[in-house]
C-alpha cells in the first residue's frame, strides 16, 4: 500500500493568486512544484521560446559551429550517428535536416540495436572511414565513447559529440588522502554535453534532441541563413517529442519547447508525424504529452527494438503521403507486436522474482536469457512500478549479456554502477535508466554486490503519493478549477497531474465499463450529501479484494448491485472529458485507502 503524504509547502497564496489572475488552489500547486519566485511563476505560467537559454552558453558550441562551417564550405562528407530509440532518432533528424538545408553533403547513420548495440562503435567508425567521412556529427551518444574517437582521429575523421548523458568519471586519490571525482571526456574536437563540469548551461535536465536544436540554432544565428531560420519552427516539433519520449522533467525550458512544440505539432506539415497520428486514430487538435509519450513514441520506438531504427527516421523524412501512411501502418504493427511480447517478458520476470526469492533485495538483478533484449528496458520499467525497487533486467545478447535498468528516487542508478563498473564491459546512463553490457558469469556477483552497496532503507521501497491539496469533491462545481489546471498542462515527470483527496467518500454503487469491462464508473456520496460520478481506470480485482477485506465478504458484489454505502477514502485527478460532443467534469480516483 501507498503512502499518502499532503504537501504543506508554505507561501503567500493569496498574494500569488491576485498577482497572477489565478485561484489559491492553483497557486498552492505551483508552489508545490517547487516554484517560489515571481519571476519562476510568471515564467512556468507564461513562458515564450523567448524564455530559453541561449545555445552559446552550452559549452564548445562557438567551436562546434565553427567545425561545421568550415566542413560545409570545403565540401566535406558529413555523418551524423545518432541512437535507436526516440531521443536519438529526432535528433538524427533534426541535425540532418538543419544540415541539408544548410547546404552539407551529409548522411546518417543509426546504430543497430543488437549488431551495433548502443552509440559509436568500432564498426561504425570503421564504416565510416570506407565511405570516405570526414566529419561525424554524434547526437544522443558519444560522451562515453573516448575510445572509438580516438580511433576516428587515428583515421583523420574529426569528431564533434553532441549528447546529454552523464560524463563518465573516476575516483583519483588526493594527497591528503581523499578522493577527487575526474571526468573522463572523449578526445573530440568539440564536446557539447550539459552535464560537463565545465559547461555553465543554466538547466542541464535537457535531452538529446534539444541538445541538437541548440546546434543548428546557433548555426542559423551564426549565419543568418533564412531556410535555417524557417526550419526551427519544425524541428522544435522534434525536439519536444523526444523531451517527452526521453521522459525529461518537464520543467525550467523543457517545460516551454515541450508546450510550444505541441502547439506546432497540432499543425504539424511532417508527412511521417501526421501518418502516425493518422493510424492511431489521434485527432490532431486535442494532441498532448500523452499521445507523444504513449502512443507515438512507442511507435518510433518499435523499429529500434524489433527491427531497425532506420525504419523510423525513414518516416519522418517521408515526402508524400502514400509512402508515410505504408511505414506507419508498419511502425504500428510492430508496436503492437511489442506489447504483447512485453506482457510475455513481465510475467517471466515475475515468476524469476518468485523462483529466486528476490523480494528482499533492494536491487533486484533478473536474468531472462529467452527475452529479446530490445524489451529489457520496458520490462524494467514495469517491474520497477510494481515493486518500487531499482530494477536490471538482463538478457542474451549476440556477444555476451544485454540489459538495461531503470531506478526509483534516492537511487542514482549511473552512480551505482560506477561503483561496480569492473563487472561490465560497457555501460552509461543517468540517475533514473541505464544500459551495460557484461558477461554473464558474473551476474550474481554483480547482483551481490549492488545489494551490499544500496544504502535504501524500507520507506524507500514504499511509493509515495504527493497530494497537492486535499479539497471535496463539492469544491468544483462549475468547472472553472478544471479550466485553470490547462494552465499547467503539459503534464509529465516533473509536472505531474496535480492529485486532490478527500476523505470517507461513501461508494454508493458502480458499473464496469468499457470493452474489456475493465475501468468502473462508481456513484459515491460526499460529505456535503451530494453524489459525484467517480472514475477508476486501475486494477478491479485488487479493489474488490479491498472492499471485500475491509467490509467483508461480498462487499465488492453489493457496489455492484448498487447495495452499498462504504466509506473510502480516494486520491483524484480533476478534468473535463469530451464524449460524442458532450463536454463534463471528470474525477479520477488514482488511489485509495
Amino acid at each position: 500500500m501507498e503512502k499518502w503524504y499532503v504537501a504543506a509547502k508554505r507561501a503567500d497564496f493569496d498574494k500569488w493568486a491576485e498577482e497572477f489572475h489565478i485561484s489559491p488552489v492553483l497557486a498552492r500547486i505551483l508552489r508545490n512544484r517547487d516554484l517560489t519566485e515571481d519571476g519562476e511563476i510568471r515564467k512556468f505560467l507564461y513562458g515564450t521560446l523567448e524564455d530559453c537559454y541561449s545555445p552559446w552558453l552550452l559549452k564548445d558550441m562557438e567551436k562546434a559551429v565553427e567545425i561545421i562551417m568550415e566542413a560545409v564550405e570545403q565540401g566535406e562528407h558529413i555523418r551524423v550517428i545518432g541512437d535507436y530509440d526516440v531521443d536519438g532518432i529526432c535528433s538524427s533528424y533534426i541535425l540532418t535536416k538543419g544540415l541539408q538545408i544548410y547546404g552539407a553533403r551529409v548522411d546518417t547513420a543509426i546504430p543497430h540495436r543488437i549488431h551495433d548495440g548502443y552509440g559509436l562503435n568500432d564498426s561504425l567508425i570503421d564504416e565510416a572511414k570506407r565511405d570516405g567521412v570526414n566529419l561525424i556529427i554524434t547526437c544522443d551518444n558519444g560522451i562515453a565513447a573516448a575510445a572509438q574517437i580516438e580511433t576516428a582521429a587515428s583515421y583523420g575523421i574529426s569528431v564533434i559529440v553532441t549528447d546529454h548523458h552523464e560524463v563518465p568519471f573516476r575516483m583519483e586519490q588526493t594527497e591528503d588522502g581523499g578522493e577527487i571525482r575526474r571526468e573522463i571526456l572523449p578526445p573530440a574536437r568539440a564536446v557539447i554535453d550539459p552535464k560537463q563540469e565545465q559547461c555553465g548551461y543554466p538547466f542541464p535536465g535537457i535531452c538529446g534532441g534539444v541538445v541538437a536544436y541548440k546546434v543548428i540554432g546557433a548555426l542559423a544565428e551564426k549565419t543568418g541563413n533564412p531556410g535555417l531560420g524557417k526550419a526551427m519552427e519544425e524541428l522544435l516539433q522534434f525536439a519536444a517529442l523526444a523531451t517527452v519520449c526521453d521522459v525529461m522533467e518537464l520543467k525550467d525550458e523543457n517545460r516551454i519547447l515541450v508546450k510550444e512544440g505541441l502547439k506546432r505539432l497540432k499543425n504539424t506539415q511532417n508527412q511521417g508525424l501526421r501518418a502516425l497520428m493518422e493510424v492511431n486514430q489521434i485527432e490532431p487538435a486535442r494532441l498532448n504529452a500523452y499521445h507523444l509519450g504513449f502512443i507515438i513514441g512507442p511507435c518510433l520506438n518499435a523499429t529500434g527494438r524489433l527491427d531497425t531504427a532506420k525504419r523510423a527516421l525513414e518516416l519522418l523524412q517521408s515526402f508524400t503521403k502514400v509512402d508515410a501512411m505504408r511505414a506507419a501502418r508498419e511502425l504500428k504493427d510492430l508496436n503492437d507486436s511489442r506489447k504483447n511480447l512485453t506482457l510475455k517478458g513481465v510475467e517471466l520476470a515475475e515468476k524469476y522474482i518468485a523462483e529466486h526469492h528476490m523480494e528482499q533485495d533492494k536491487v533486484m538483478v533478473i536474468f531472462l536469457p529467452e527475452v529479446h533484449e530490445s524489451l529489457a528496458g520496458i520490462i524494467a520499467g514495469r517491474i520497477r512500478e510494481r515493486y518500487n525497487h531499482p530494477v536490471f533486467l538482463l538478457t542474451r545478447g549476440e556477444e555476451g549479456v544485454k540489459g538495461s535498468g531503470r531506478s526509483v528516487e534516492g537511487y542514482h542508478m549511473y552512480h551505482a554502477m560506477t561503483e561496480v563498473s569492473r563487472y561490465f564491459t560497457k555501460f552509461g546512463g543517468h540517475a533514473m535508466a541505464a544500459g551495460l553490457s557484461m558477461e554473464e558469469k558474473n551476474i550474481e556477483a554483480l547482483r551481490r554486490e549492488l545489494n551490499e552497496r544500496c544504502t535504501l532503507q524500507d520507506e524507500d521501497f514504499v511509493a509515495k503519493v504527493h497530494i497537492d491539496v486535499p479539497l471535496p469533491l463539492d469544491y468544483e462545481g462549475n468547472g472553472e478549477l478544471a479550466d485553470e489546471l490547462e494552465l499547467l498542462e503539459p503534464f509529465g515527470v516533473g509536472n505531474p497531474k496535480p492529485l486532490f483527496a478527500q476523505k470517507n467518500l461513501i461508494f454508493l454503487s458502480g458499473c464496469k465499463v468499457g470493452v474489456n469491462k475493465n475501468s468502473a464508473r462508481f456513484t459515491v456520496q460526499t460529505t456535503q450529501g451530494e453524489r459525484r460520478q467517480l472514475v477508476y481506470f486501475g486494477d478491479l480485482v485488487k479493489f474488490g479484494a479491498f472492499l471485500n477485506g475491509k467490509y467483508g465478504p461480498g462487499s465488492e458484489e453489493a457496489l455492484y448491485a448498487g447495495r452499498a454505502r462504504f466509506a473510502v477514502s480516494a486520491v483524484y485527478q480533476l478534468g473535463k472529458n469530451t464524449y460524442r460532443g458532450k463536454t463534463e467534469l471528470q474525477y479520477i480516483m488514482q488511489y485509495y485507502c
